[in-house]
C-alpha cells in the first residue's frame, strides 16, 4: 500500500509555482541547496525501500527518518572530523555526512543494516545502525538517552586527550555531536548528562558538546506537551540555546552553523532544538490513527520538510515543479535498485559469527609470575598497581567520586593524584551515569579509563552504561569500535562498623549476564595486583570492558588464622591469566569453590574439617567471567566432590553458574552449595543472620561428604 506521506508529496511537488518575485538568495548557494535536497530524498526513499523490504519479509528494520530530515543541515554545518552520536532519526544526516568524506555509497551501506546482511559495513548485520569509523559516526542502537554520558564523556575527551599527548581520532578543536529525540530529553540519562556538561563548563573545564533534540512532539504515541523542551532547556543558565526550523532547510543550516561555531569557539555546552515532524508513524507496525486525529497527521505532512525544500527550489527559480519531481523519482529507482540487490544478501550463519565481536581471546602465553617485594594489604596492592600502571601507560586516567584529593573513601587512590596530576587522576560529580559516560568517551579517544564506583549498589544506577552501551558497542560495530576500560567497584559485604545495604551489597547478576565483560574479583593482595594488570591489558590490548571488584572487608585486612599471623599479605606486582582460578592445597576427599570474602572464610574452614579428618583443597575462582571452567573441573575430578561457597545470593549468584558449568561437563559427583540469603543486608549484627558464613560453610561440608559436625 503507498505511503501517504509519499503520495501527498508528488501531488503537492507537482502542483508547485513560482512566485512573481524569485525568493532571495539566503544563507545557502542553489548548489548547497540541491546537494542538501539530495540527501534528504535519500533519507526519504530509505525509508520507503524499508518497508517496501519488510513486506517482503528481507528487511527488519523500520523506524525511519521521515520528518526529520532536517538534519542533513546539521551534518552540512559540521565538519566531517566533528564525532557524531546520532538519533535513530538522522538518515539525511548520515548520508550529508557520507558525501562530504566523499563516500561512495551509502545508501547501499544503509539498506545493508535494514537487511541485517552480514556484509554491513558497520554492524556485520547485528543491528542497523548508523556508524561509520570514516565518518566519525558512533554507532548507537536505541537512542533513548542511553548514549549521551557517552558524547559527554567524548567531548571532555578531546580536549583532555590533546592536552596529554595522547593520539586521538579528533583534532583539538572538534565539536562532539548528540542527536535526540524529544521524548529522550526528558530521560533521567539525559538530565543528568546535560547537567554533568553544564557543569564541567561551569568549572571552565572545556566541554564541546552540541546537544540536537530532534522535537517532533511525540515519542511513540505519548505527545510532548507544546513548548515544554523550550521551557526545560531553552533558559538554563550555562547551556546555550539555538532554536530552529527543521523543515526549513535555510534556518536549520544557519542556525547549525551558529550552534556549532559558538561550541567551536568557547569549548562550552549548547543545546540546538530542531523542530521537526514525525511522517509514517514511529515504525512499519505503528498504526498513527490510533492515537492520532486525522488532522494532527493532516498537519504534518502538509509541514513535510521534502515538500518545503521543494518550494524553496522553486521559489528561488533553482528548480521547477517538473524537475522536483523528476529528482524525486530519480532517486526512488536509485534507492529501490540498491535495495533489489541487497534484500537476498547473505546473513550471519552461526552463533559464533554472531558472537566474533565479543568472544574472549586467550591471553598471551605465559605462567603465573609471583609478586615481589614486601607483603601488603589488598588495598595497598591495588593502590601501588595503579602508581605502576599510571607511570607506564600516559593514556591511563584514574577517576570517580572522591578519587583524587581524598584518595578515595578507603584511600586506595591515596597519593595518586599527586604522583601522575589532575589531568590524570579527578574527581567527578556524584552521578554514576555520567562517570561511566566519561569512560566511554575516554576509551574512544584512544585512552584508558579506569573510573571508580564507590560501591556496588551505586553500579546499579549506571548499570546500562555497561550493559547497553560499553557492551553493545564492539557487538554493533563488529568490533570496529571498542570501550577499553577497567571499572574499579568496591564490593561485597562484611564491613564492620559501616553497614546497610548500600554500603553492603553482594548482588553480581547485573553483572554477570553482560556478554563479553569480563569480571575480576581478587581476595589476594598479590591476585589483586596481578589481575589489575591483567584488565588493564586486556582492555589496552582487546579493546575489553572489565569490571574490578574489590572486596572492602579484605581491603585492610592482615591475618588469616590466628591475630599477627600475617597469613593475608602477600607482595604485590606479578601477573595472573585472565579467567585462571588458583587452588591451595591437595586433598582428596572436598573441593571447596569460592571467591572474595569466600576465600578467606573457605582456607579457614577447610582448617577446621582438616583437624576432623576431612582433607580439602580450596580453587579460587577468581574470574567470575570469563569463568575458569578448565581449572573448576580439574579440582572438581580431583576429589569428586564440590562444594561451592558463594558469599552472593542464592538467586542470581555465582553460584548457579558454577553448579551449571559442573552439570554442562557432565560432572558425576557430588555437588552442594552454600550462600548467602535472596535479601537486602540489614545494619548491623543483624547482618549475619543472611550472610555466609566460615561455621556454614563448615555445616555444608559436613552434610555434603555425611559426617558429623
Amino acid at each position: 500500500m503507498a505511503e501517504p506521506a509519499d503520495l501527498h508529496f508528488l501531488e503537492q511537488a507537482a502542483s508547485l509555482k513560482p512566485p512573481g518575485t524569485p525568493r532571495a538568495p539566503g544563507t545557502l548557494s542553489d548548489e548547497e541547496c540541491l546537494r542538501l535536497f539530495d540527501a534528504q530524498l535519500g533519507s526519504r526513499h530509505l525509508d520507503l525501500a524499508a518497508r517496501w523490504l519488510r513486506a517482503q519479509d528481507r528487511g527488519y528494520y523500520t523506524i525511519g527518518s521521515s520528518g526529520h530530515e532536517g538534519n542533513a543541515a546539521v551534518a552540512a554545518a559540521l565538519r566531517p572530523d566533528d564525532p557524531a552520536l546520532l538519533h535513530y532519526r538522522s538518515g539525511a544526516f548520515f548520508l550529508e555526512r557520507a558525501r562530504q568524506a566523499g563516500e561512495t555509497d551509502p545508501l547501499r551501506d544503509v539498506l545493508l543494516g535494514v537487511v541485517a546482511a552480514a556484509e554491513d559495513p558497520i554492524a556485520g548485520g547485528r543491528h542497523k545502525v548508523f556508524g561509520s569509523q570514516r565518518l566519525h559516526i558512533v554507532p548507537q542502537t536505541s537512542t533513548i538517552a542511553s548514549h549521551l554520558p557517552r558524547a559527554l564523556g567524548v567531548a571532555f575527551a578531546i580536549e583532555r586527550a590533546a592536552r596529554l599527548g595522547v593520539a586521538s581520532p579528533w583534532p583539538r578543536d572538534a565539536v562532539a555531536v548528540c542527536g535526540f529525540g524529544d521524548a529522550s530529553a526528558n530521560h533521567s540519562t539525559a538530565a543528568g548528562a546535560i547537567n554533568a556538561a553544564v557543569n564541567c563548563g561551569f568549572q571552565g573545564l572545556p566541554m564541546p558538546l552540541l546537544l540536537v533534540c530532534e522535537d517532533n512532539g511525540i515519542g511513540i504515541s505519548v505527545r510532548t506537551p507544546p513548548g515544554w523542551i523550550e521551557a526545560a532547556y531553552g533558559s538554563r543558565p550555562g547551556l546555550a540555546y539555538f532554536p530552529a526550523d527543521g523543515g526549513d532547510l535555510e534556518d536549520a543550516f544557519a542556525t547549525s552553523r551558529r550552534a556549532a561555531e559558538w561550541v567551536r569557539e568557547h569549548r562550552r555546552p549548547a543545546f540546538l532544538h530542531l523542530r521537526c515532524v514525525r511522517l509514517m508513524g514511529h515504525a512499519g507496525s505503528d498504526v498513527e490513527s490510533a492515537y492520532r486525529t486525522p488532522a494532527e497527521i493532516a498537519a504534518d505532512l502538509a509541514s513535510d520538510p521534502l515538500l518545503r525544500t521543494a518550494r524553496l527550489l522553486v521559489d528561488r527559480g533553482i528548480a521547477t515543479a517538473d524537475e522536483v519531481v523528476r529528482l524525486y523519482e530519480a532517486k526512488r529507482h536509485e534507492v529501490i535498485r540498491r535495495a533489489e540487490r541487497v534484500r537476498d544478501a547473505p546473513r550471519l550463519a552461526s552463533a559464533a559469527e554472531v558472537m566474533a565481536p565479543i568472544r574472549y581471546r586467550e591471553p598471551p602465553p605465559g605462567a603465573e609470575a609471583p609478586g615481589r617485594g614486601e607483603p601488603v594489604t589488598v588495598a595497598q596492592a591495588i593502590n601501588r598497581t595503579l602508581a605502576d600502571l599510571l607511570d607506564e601507560r600516559p593514556g591511563m586516567v584514574v577517576f570517580g567520586e572522591d578519587v583524587a584529593r581524598k584518595g578515595g573513601v578507603y584511600g586506595v587512590t591515596r597519593g595518586l593524584m599527586k604522583r601522575a596530576g589532575a589531568a590524570r587522576v579527578f574527581d567527578t560529580v556524584l552521578d554514576e551515569q555520567s562517570i561511566l559516560g566519561l569512560a566511554l568517551g575516554f576509551g574512544l579517544a584512544g585512552m584508558l579509563p579506569v573510573p571508580e564506583i564507590q560501591y556496588l549498589a551505586y553500579l546499579h544506577n549506571a548499570a546500562d552504561q555497561i550493559r547497553g552501551e560499553a557492551a553493545t558497542l564492539p557487538f554493533f560495530s563488529a568490533g570496529r569500535y571498542r570501550n577499553p576500560m577497567v571499572v574499579r567497584i568496591a564490593a561485597y559485604a562484611y564491613q564492620k562498623g559501616f553497614g546497610g545495604h548500600f554500603h553492603n551489597d553482594n548482588a553480581v547478576a547485573a553483572l554477570r549476564d553482560v556478554p563479553g565483560l569480563v569480571i575480576a574479583s581478587p581476595a589476594r593482595p598479590d591476585d589483586a595486583a596481578g589481575m589489575l594488570r591483567a584488565c588493564a591489558d586486556a582492555a589496552e590490548r582487546d579493546g575489553r570492558v572489565c569490571a574490578f571488584l574489590e572486596p572492602i572487608a579484605l581491603y585492610r585486612t592482615r591475618d588469616l588464622h590466628e591475630e599477627g599471623d600475617g597469613g593475608w599479605l602477600a607482595p604485590a606486582g606479578g601477573t595472573v591469566p585472565l579467567g585462571r582460578g588458583r587452588t591451595y592445597g591437595d586433598g582428596r576427599d572436598l573441593t571447596i569453590v569460592t571467591f572474595a570474602n569466600g576465600l578467606r572464610m573457605s582456607l579457614r574452614a577447610a582448617r577446621r574439617l582438616e583437624a576432623g579428618g576431612v582433607r580439602c583443597r580450596v580453587l579460587d575462582l577468581r574470574w567470575l567471567a570469563p569463568l575458569p571452567v578448565d581449572d573448576l573441573l580439574w579440582e572438581a575430578r580431583a576429589t569428586g566432590a564440590v562444594l561451592v561457597a558463594d558469599e552472593t545470593r542464592r538467586t542470581g549468584g555465582v553460584s548457579e553458574g558454577v553448579l551449571t558449568a559442573l552439570a554442562d561437563a557432565g560432572f558425576g559427583g557430588r555437588a552442594a552449595r552454600v550462600a548467602s540469603e535472596d535479601s537486602f543486608i540489614p545494619l548491623g549484627d543483624a547482618a549475619s543472620h543472611v550472610l555466609l558464613s566460615e561455621d556454614a560453610v563448615v555445616e555444608a561440608a559436613a552434610r555434603l561428604l555425611g559426617r558429623p559436625r
